[in-house]
């Protein structure tokens, strides 16, 4: 496995082996080990999948503290452009966004800190993206802030969203829990 920086800190692109012959593929998504060396030290509580049809946008989501989490993201089949907003209070990158394609070919994974709004715009039908977090889910701290409402494009015409989705509040508007800690 290979780690790199983003310009957004904590926020980190793994790039696993992927092993390929004649039967298909093999890629290794978690390692505990691999990432105490790394200094991330992941507490998993909870995975899902979701399956999108091309151009739906789904977030932009997160946790609010105590329940908060850092996440694991990753495409089993087809392909997203991945989508995080920094909106922890204090960080040099308030307010900036971090945008990857992530998908089964590329094998890539983030490695998204709490603090981070995650979002994403699938770019195939039944793109299946898998989540491994540190929390589990609870209604009251689930919260979100609307697709549109900070400085990025989405490039799509034919944009699908839930109505949940639509009706979080803009950036501008909202008071962020997440204070910036420098990570290791």
């Amino acid at each position: 496995m290979k780690i790199l920086n983003t310009e957004i800190s904590g926020l980190k692109v793994i790039e696993p082996n992927i092993f390929e012959d004649n039967r298909g593929k093999f890629v290794k998504t978690f390692n505990d080990s691999f990432f105490k060396e790394i200094g991330i030290d992941i507490d998993i509580k909870e995975s899902y999948y979701s399956i999108s049809k091309k151009d739906v946008i789904r977030g932009m989501h997160f946790q609010i503290p105590p329940y908060e989490h850092m996440k694991i993201v990753y495409v089993t089949y087809g392909k997203i452009l991945d989508v995080i907003l920094d909106i922890r209070k204090g960080s040099p990158s308030y307010g900036n966004t971090f945008s990857i394609e992530l998908s089964s070919k590329n094998g890539k994974i983030l490695v998204i800190p709490s603090g981070l709004a995650h979002g994403f715009k699938s770019l195939e039908n039944n793109t299946n993206v898998s989540y491994l977090q540190t929390s589990v889910y609870s209604a009251e701290h689930d919260y979100g802030i609307r697709y549109d409402s900070f400085n990025f494009d989405w490039k799509c015409k034919n944009k699908n969203l839930s109505q949940r989705d639509l009706s979080f509040p803009l950036f501008k508007d909202f008071n962020s829990p997440f204070v910036f800690k420098e990570l290791k």
